[in-house]
């Protein structure tokens, strides 16, 4: 079934969706691999992520590692302060797919936009990475910037008001299902993305025509 209205706008996660995060890609060959595991693991007992949320959420890093050091003690909290100074490491690659759906889309008139749950001290790293990225999207919403986060309904109305968007002709995709639902709870058409091909698949059936790589 194709959508009503023609799709003018596709707006995109980061992390998972664009680029490829791996924590551990930070960290091997730098601390004990046994260790590194441990960090990494979605149960990570060290609550890396959690205090990478906190960052997302607009917390500075000099505000939240005095709380690592508390929590964790100050060897861990070393490791994680080197973890943030070299987040370029995380991001090994760009998603398989993505920079040639980013550029299908371009050439046929539908605009691309970013909308990330990532700290405003570290999404720089994204872009002097990947400077494609930032060529092809006409702008990114970063929530560590706004202080608003996925998947409340904030950040999707900042970025529908700061990009123009008709909800009814916008795309967005995201690995992680709640955001996934923000944005359907915002009007948008939302996608759960798994990869590249089954995003195409997704705006073909909303009418969307892209060649295939």
């Amino acid at each position: 079934m194709t959508s009503p209205q023609p799709i003018t706008d596709v707006v995109f996660d980061f992390c998972g969706v664009l680029i490829d995060w791996q924590c551990r890609a930070a960290l091997d060959g730098h601390y004990p691999a046994e260790l590194v595991d441990r960090i990494a693991a979605d149960d990570d007992p060290y609550g890396f992520f959690r205090y990478e949320d906190d960052m997302d959420s607009g917390m500075d890093f000099a505000d939240v590692y005095p709380r690592v050091v508390a929590e964790q003690g100050q060897d861990i909290a070393r490791i994680f302060e080197y973890y943030i100074a070299h987040y370029g490491d995380a991001l090994p690659r760009l998603i398989p797919g993505a920079e040639d759906l980013l550029r299908d889309l371009t050439q046929g008139g539908v605009r691309v936009w970013g909308l990330t749950n990532w700290s405003g001290e570290t999404f720089h790293y994204a872009f002097e990475r990947f400077p494609q990225l930032d060529a092809l999207l006409g702008g990114t919403v970063v929530s560590g910037i706004e202080k608003l986060r996925k998947p409340n309904r904030d950040i999707y109305e900042l970025a529908q008001a700061r990009f123009g968007l008709d909800p009814a002709r916008t795309v967005f995709f995201d690995d992680t299902q709640k955001n996934v639902e923000g944005a359907a709870d915002s009007g948008w058409h939302a996608r759960r993305f798994t990869d590249a091909q089954q995003a195409r698949r997704d705006l073909a059936a909303l009418g969307v025509q892209l060649g295939e790589h």
